[in-house]
């Protein structure tokens, strides 16, 4: 591959042939009497774009927009509740710029699912049997959040939640177990796995998330999948500005003490080499200071400071070639980032991250019409941790003080090849699109991990319990994953599809062959198409984390208990790490090996039915069981001999249960209604290598406990949706989040449970936010008077509900159960420039 890309740069280079340049697809969806239809959900396939094809949303006015496509043979369909669907298959681009395309939708009955757009039961049979909830641009933008980043989109789609420390939980696990995808390549933290790397929302033209998915190309995680295509560079200029005006921190009385928050985001895209090569950027600069409720201000910030930069060059070979760079920086510095009601910034720890990724993408259509895609990519990621001074880290009933207790630092790389090939399609006893393919990814680190003396400190202020930590800290981790796989998708006729594949993996510090077979059947009954039926099973095999592989080499602890007159108990007791692995047997035997031979797996499966109950009105129900295990936990251990030690094992295990109805209701083009109640319960050990050492390192690790996971959440309704106030042409976002609360422990004076572990719960969450924005245009401003203007109000916690965000959970505290860390309303304004 590398050899026939040279020969064409060289050939191309030298003859340079005219060539056809990409085109931008504008359209417009419009109802039987011309008039346009918001929301309405376009996706575009064809040979050279990726599997799930492209997808965005018309604005106000029904338009929408693709950017930079080949030419060649398309399938387009558009989609919104309440109308028949309409796909044209013949769609050709040329050379030549595409007219405007008009796509009139009938109100006939078909089916449709709340955030998702299905297609009637004719094509149900080409689609994925378990299809992602579709977040496109134009969606994520008129969500009131409080911060305009992609993961603060992510809980709106039902099962996802996201915990009061800004963490996504997909299926009941951390984002540790789950995948981030942008442009088909893994963009996760190599050595943590959390989503730490981020994107500008303007570059992001759809955002594909899966609870499950049954396809055999995806491995390498036990929660959820979220795939992101970015927008594709266009031949035609194009300049956006995006949020240009800072929000002020405006305090009692009025008065303005400084910028709040200042996030710009600009975009441009324009040809560099005409009908040859593209060019678009995505340039985000993010300012924050995040308030904490129950510490007095102004010493209860969060504050971050970073830029993000995503550049995306397409080289065009030939109609049938397209090869694409992708280039992504996103330094990104958190100070005070563990802040919270019961640690003050002195004892708060600070998070920075430096980091570039270069993805290249070449995908080529053969004359047969199977199409070949090669992807690389490698990845530096370097982030550290200090404290804010060197002092003992001081644990008491009330609350941490002193200065925190570890700092480290982490030099990350990973480099990703990835081979498929789509065969053209087969026809025997119905259609097939198989697809085969295989890989490697190497992750690697090094780095040190450094902490100074932890005091236990009783309320009278005694010494309970003296860490130390004895031992360099240097550490270094690597895993080699390859992988091969081979999926079909076949149509076995009307309405019926069936998804099947195979996938083999490897990891160099867990098992050398896993294999992780995926079965799924969608059915609609009889021609209306008024219902979908919907199910699979798959095993998926995890990653084993990095930090599981160089866990011998972090610095051992040493404990020293104390009396109530502070006298020692006995003499120091050190907890030596130790590696601790089942064999066939079963039985637990020590290692020295940094070769874990053992791979976390997890098996899903899922049904799911959707039925449209009138013309503008359909409900979903569906169950997703999720089961892991040879989860990698640590946790210490007291042995007959009287020694002690930190054990890392794989006899984790997780199990995750949750029921979905949604409900989605569109009685016109301009209001639309969705509403999601989840029932789930989530359980599993508590002492995973994430929980334990992600973000940061806990000061106390505690002996392992199976029980409630923090994320469990055993009920949940989200509604959101848009609609026209019809006042001054303001329209209105609203969004309603209640929730059982979340999970928590009573411990004692040494930080050990008291009682079962979390089995008392935080008060029930609620929170109403309101997104109201106005699309005007500048009279007074010369240089804007050709451009459309978008302002924009977001309030979020209208009802000023508490929300309280920490408890006093030490049993020999005087403010023991008292909730503290309520929550206000606030503020945001935008300003977008729009075209």
């Amino acid at each position: 591959m590398a050899l026939a890309l040279l020969t064409e740069l060289a050939i191309a280079s030298s003859a340079r042939p005219a060539l056809p340049q990409t085109q931008d697809l504008k359209g417009e969806v419009l109802d039987e009497q011309n008039a346009p239809i918001r929301d309405a959900i376009c996706t575009l396939s064809g040979r050279l774009l990726p599997p799930e094809g492209l997808s965005t949303s018309t604005d106000p006015k029904g338009k929408f927009e693709i950017t930079g496509l080949m030419p060649g043979a398309y399938a387009l369909s558009c989609a919104a509740e309440g109308f028949q669907p309409l796909a044209k298959s013949d769609l050709e681009v040329t050379g030549e710029p595409v007219p405007l395309l008009q796509m009139v939708l009938s109100r006939e009955a078909v089916l449709r699912q709340s955030v998702e757009v299905r297609e009637k039961a004719s094509s149900v049979a080409q689609e994925q049997v378990a299809s992602p909830t579709v977040l496109t641009d134009p969606q994520i933008k008129a969500l009131p959040m409080v911060e305009m980043k992609f993961k603060a989109a992510l809980p709106v789609v039902p099962g996802v939640i996201r915990s009061p420390t800004g963490e996504i939980n997909i299926k009941g696990v951390a984002e540790s177990r789950s995948l981030l995808l942008i442009d088909s390549a893994d963009t996760v933290d190599p050595v943590t796995g959390n989503f730490y790397i981020s994107l500008p929302l303007e570059a992001i033209q759809s955002m594909d998330v899966y609870k499950t998915t049954f396809r055999a190309e995806y491995g390498g995680f036990a929660g959820g999948l979220t795939s992101i295509q970015t927008r594709a560079p266009a031949s035609q200029r194009h300049f956006e500005f995006q949020a240009i005006t800072p929000n002020p921190r405006i305090k009692d009385g009025g008065h303005i003490v400084g910028i709040a928050d200042y996030n710009p985001q600009v975009y441009v895209t324009a040809p560099l080499w005409k009908d040859r090569l593209n060019l678009a950027e995505a340039f985000e600069y993010d300012v924050d200071k995040i308030p904490v409720r129950g510490l007095a201000w102004p010493n209860n910030e969060i504050h971050t400071h970073g830029w993000n930069s995503f550049t995306s060059v397409q080289y065009i070979f030939s109609p049938r070639h397209l090869f694409t760079t992708n280039v992504n920086i996103f330094p990104l510095y958190q100070q005070y980032l563990n802040v919270n009601s019961l640690v003050p910034q002195i004892a708060s720890a600070d998070l920075g991250q430096q980091g570039l990724s270069v993805a290249l993408t070449d995908r080529y259509l053969s004359n047969s019409g199977g199409v070949l895609t090669t992807l690389f990519q490698t990845l530096w990621f370097y982030s550290y941790s200090h404290a804010q001074g060197p002092e003992n880290m001081l644990i008491t009933p009330t609350g941490w003080s002193g200065n925190f207790f570890n700092a480290f630092t982490r030099h990350g790389n990973q480099q990703e090849l990835l081979e498929s090939y789509q065969l053209p399609q087969k026809r025997w006893h119905g259609k097939h699109a198989l697809t085969v393919g295989g890989g490697f990814v190497y992750r690697g680190y090094y780095g040190s991990s450094v902490s100074h003396p932890v005091q236990l400190l009783r309320q009278d202020g005694t010494l309970a319990e003296l860490i130390n930590f004895v031992g360099a800290g240097s550490l270094a981790a690597s895993n080699i994953e390859p992988a091969l796989f081979a999926q079909d998708h076949w149509e076995l006729g009307e309405g019926l599809a069936l998804d099947a594949g195979l996938r083999y993996s490897g990891q160099s510090l867990g098992q050398w062959v896993s294999i992780a077979p995926r079965v799924g059947l969608s059915y609609s009954p009889g021609k209306s198409g008024r219902t979908i039926l919907r199910g699979g099973v798959g095993v998926f095999n995890t990653r084993v984390p990095l930090l599981a592989g160089d866990f011998t080499s972090n610095q051992t602890r040493v404990s020293t208990q104390f009396g109530p007159a502070e006298q020692p108990l006995g003499p120091p007791l050190p907890f030596p790490n130790e590696y601790e692995i089942l064999n066939e047997e079963n039985q637990p035997v020590l290692t020295t090996s940094q070769h874990l031979e053992s791979t976390p797996i997890n098996t899903t499966w899922s049904v799911e039915v959707d039925r449209e109950l009138r013309p503008h009105m359909t409900l979903r129900f569906s169950f997703l069981d999720s089961r892991t295990r040879s989860e990698f936990i640590v946790g210490p251990t007291l042995r007959p001999d009287g020694s002690a030690a930190l054990v890392l094992s794989n006899i984790g295990a997780s199990r995750y249960e949750e029921f979905e109805s949604t409900f989605h209701y569109r009685p016109n083009t301009n209001t639309e209604f969705n509403c999601s109640y989840v029932y789930s319960h989530a359980r599993g050990d508590l002492n995973t290598v994430g929980q334990v050492y992600v973000p940061f390192q806990q000061p106390v690790i505690r002996p392992n406990a199976f029980a409630d996971l923090p994320s469990d959440i055993p009920n949940r309704l989200v509604t959101w949706g848009r609609f026209s106030t019809h006042l001054w042409g303001i329209n209105a976002g609203p969004l309603l989040d209640w929730h059982s609360g979340f999970p928590f422990s009573f411990i004692d004076v040494r930080q050990d449970y008291v009682g079962q572990p979390n089995s008392h719960r935080f008060p029930r969450f609620f929170s109403l936010d309101l997104k109201l924005s106005r699309e005007f245009r500048s009279r007074r401003l010369p240089f804007l008077k050709n451009h459309a203007l978008n302002g924009a109000l977001t309030v979020l916690n209208l009802t000023n509900n508490s929300n309280p965000r920490d408890v006093y959970n030490d049993v020999t505290s005087p403010y023991f159960l008292h909730f503290v860390g309520f929550q206000h309303y606030f503020f945001q304004t935008a300003l977008d420039v729009l075209y």
